[in-house]
Formats: C-alpha cells, structure tokens, sequence
C-alpha cells in the first residue's frame, strides 16, 4: 500500500513540476523571416586586380575616360572647347555669351576712354576740338574725371572678364575629372536590411556604407 501511495505522488509531483514555466524566457513577437548570405572573403590579389580594372583606361566600345589636362587645355586655347570635349554642349553658349559680354564692354570702354583722354589734352592745352569747343561748360575737371571713371570701368571689365575666363577652364578640368567616374570596389553605397540586435523589432530598411580597407 505505501508503495502504490509513494507511486501515485511521484507521478503527480513529476506532472505539476512540468506544467510550471521559466521565467526569464523572452517572447519574440518579431523574428527574422529572410536572411542575407555573408559576403565571401577576398584576397588581397583579387581587390588589387579589381581596383586596377576598374581605374584602367576605357577598353574601345567601353565608357570613355577625359583626360583633366587636355580639357583644360582646350579651354585655355578658346573658351568653351573644353565644354565640347567634356560633352556640355549646354554651357558652351553660357561661356562664350559670358566672355563676349566682357570683351565687348571692356573694348567699348577703351574707346571711350581714349576719346576723353583727346577731349582733356585739348581742354589742357587750348587746342581747337569739336566735342569741346561745343561744350565750353565742360572744364579741365569735369573731363579729367569723365577721363577717369572710364578708365576704371574698363579695368573692372579687364578683371571680371579674367576671372570668367580662369573659371572656364575650371569648369572644364572638373567635369573632365569627375566623367571619369573612378569606382573602388572596396567602397560600397548600397540599401540594407537592418536587424535589431535582441530580435524584439520588426527589421528596418536603411542604407549601407562599407568600406574595406
């Protein structure tokens, strides 16, 4: 009898033992459905040859690749030839309308500065001048001054039209440079999925900046 008394309370010890639950267990409502496979490894040999590949110049049929220095060049030699060389036909008419302009204002200046210039010396030394014999208001200061404001126009227009020729032929070496299009297969932009490191977030999706190195 005490032995079948003993059976029976192990049994329902052993049954109310296994109906208890831990607990420091963690509910995962959200889980990883997909997964990404690991990036295989590469040698050194294979990342070197890559690189060159990838910076070599363009095989016939391929991308081609400018050259900075000869578009610079081209745009040295007459603004806006570089622009064709790189392929931006659009700002050929931006570059010639920028340096005409400037060419024409400063010549015009030029002229009349000259003219004024005659107009002083003659007021100076009392010698016959249409322009200021018309005009006997016109002093020696007023036409030294006219003379002058003239003069600066024209420089202001000198340097302004030289910038916007030094900024031509920059134009042209940087887009020459960034057509390129070097690539580096160690340096990756790419979309992502991003996992929370506890399993209690839904994934997320993101961007992915790698480097390797």
């Amino acid at each position: 009898m005490k032995k079948i008394f003993l059976t029976f309370f192990v049994i329902v010890f052993s049954l109310s033992f296994a109906q208890i639950k831990p607990s420091d267990s963690i509910r995962l409502d959200h889980y990883a459905k997909d997964s990404i496979p690991a990036a295989k490894q590469k040698n050194e040999a294979n990342v070197v040859s890559e690189i060159e590949n990838a910076n070599a110049p363009a095989k016939k049929g391929g991308l081609k690749k400018l050259n900075p220095t000869k578009a610079g060049l081209y745009s040295a030699v007459l603004p806006g030839l570089g622009q064709v060389y790189n392929k931006k036909y659009w700002k050929v008419p931006i570059v010639l309308g920028a340096v005409g302009t400037g060419v024409g204002i400063a010549i015009w200046n030029q002229n009349e500065y000259l003219k004024y210039r005659e107009y002083y010396i003659a007021k100076l030394n009392g010698t016959p001048n249409e322009f200021v014999d018309s005009k006997p208001y016109l002093d020696k200061i007023a036409l030294g001054n006219a003379q002058d404001r003239i003069k600066r126009q024209r420089d202001y227009a000198i340097a302004i039209t030289g910038l916007i020729y030094i900024l031509n032929i920059v134009d042209a070496v940087v887009d020459a440079h960034l057509y390129e299009g070097r690539k580096d297969p160690d340096l990756t932009f790419a979309p992502a999925v991003i996992y929370d490191n506890f399993r209690t977030q839904p994934p997320k999706t993101g961007l992915a900046l790698n480097f390797r190195f």
